[in-house]
């Protein structure tokens, strides 16, 4: 039981955004600045969630992954020109792929190292495809294997959840290691357009505007989310809500513009949306249940990062192209562009969200090959 009961759903909301707005503080602070504002977020969550101030499941989490998530693809996406971008999309395609090996290449060592019984190929195959795509990859790998350790499912998606929120917060970090940077090709990710499109930037931020922002950014989730579903496949309900978001901003990149504060208000809600994540991190079931699949979860992201940014460094990739890449594989298509918009690299917000929709896509094939190889 925790102080804020998990029915209660508004006071956990406003847990959640109380957690955000500190992180936002915190990152201001001198002796915080060192740290941005996600990775605050991220402790924060997950200190109050172990010391069950707030609940480590609510229906207010589900909510905020079942519905504000879907609107802030559109809200980072409004002034995403696609013509400008496809450079930075074309080499972080280059970049997730690399990030993909990367997991491949960890699930089979860790299978190797780490003794997890007799269905160890199996949750090498899970993990493989939770770590290239993400959640819905996770479930479709488990009913596609037909995987029915009940307990072990409950500890691995503990270990994912912890391991995911503390991998994040790492990435998160890193652009602030000037050893590591340095090892990198410098390029500027803040813009999005150019000159021409910048000017349409300084549009004032009103009321208007904000209202404007919020309801398209609804009226385009509804949307995607209804097609996908009838479409039958509603996994791939965030590659539709891109594809209606990028349209107009390609096509209408003027009229996109006038929706000013969208970016800003997408920003709080991805601080939420990390806190909702980092809460459902149960330190102490994993160290009760299932320490080896903690080791085995360590050895496969341990790989992951080293073949990403080592690979990705002979080619000429840079830091944050390898960090939201490699965010995207390890936490989805969702994750990307959020850390992506902390950040402020707003020109790899869309790629993001495209590499992590790729990671949807291709996620439990190899998941699945992966457990077929080993097993």
């Amino acid at each position: 039981m925790s102080l804020i009961p998990a029915e209660n759903s508004l006071a956990v909301i406003a847990a959640l955004f109380v957690v955000a707005s500190l992180g936002f503080a915190a990152e201001k602070t001198r002796w915080g600045k060192t740290l941005t504002g996600a990775v605050w977020t991220i402790l924060g969550a997950i200190l109050l969630s172990n010391l069950n101030i707030i609940p480590k499941t609510s229906p207010a989490y589900d909510f905020v992954f079942g519905y504000l998530v879907a609107i802030l693809i559109p809200l980072f996406l409004f002034q995403a020109n696609l013509r400008k971008i496809f450079f930075e999309t074309s080499r972080m395609a280059l970049a997730f792929l690399i990030a993909s090996l990367g997991t491949v290449l960890g699930a089979i060592l860790a299978f190797y190292l780490v003794d997890l019984g007799p269905q160890s190929a199996d949750l090498a195959g899970i993990f493989t495809a939770t770590y290239i795509g993400g959640s819905v990859n996770y479930a479709g790998a488990i009913e596609t294997l037909g995987y029915t350790n009940a307990s072990m499912i409950s500890a691995a998606t503990a270990v994912d959840n912890l391991a995911s929120a503390l991998f994040l917060a790492m990435l998160a970090v890193l652009p602030a290691w000037r050893w590591l940077a340095s090892r990198f090709v410098a390029m500027d990710h803040t813009q999005i357009d150019d000159t021409r499109d910048a000017s349409m930037h300084s549009e004032s931020i009103t009321s208007a505007s904000l209202a404007w922002a919020i309801t398209v950014a609804l009226v385009i989730a509804a949307l995607g989310t209804m097609i996908a579903d009838a479409l039958g496949a509603p996994s791939m309900k965030y590659l539709v809500i891109t594809v209606l978001t990028v349209i107009p901003a390609t096509f209408a990149p003027q009229l996109m513009a006038r929706l000013s504060g969208a970016f800003e208000v997408g920003t709080v809600l991805a601080f939420v949306f990390f806190g909702a994540i980092a809460a459902g991190a149960d330190i102490g079931q994993l160290i009760a249940v299932a320490p080896m699949l903690l080791v085995f979860v360590l050895i496969l992201l341990s790989v992951h990062s080293l073949v990403t940014f080592g690979l990705g460094s002979l080619f000429k990739l840079s830091l944050p192209e390898l960090i939201i890449a490699s965010n995207a594989a390890i936490l989805g298509a969702t994750t990307a562009p959020a850390l992506a918009a902390a950040q402020g690299w707003r020109g790899l917000v869309t790629p993001g969200v495209l590499v992590g929709v790729l990671g949807y896509a291709i996620g439990t094939f190899l998941g699945v090959g992966v457990a077929g190889l080993l097993g």
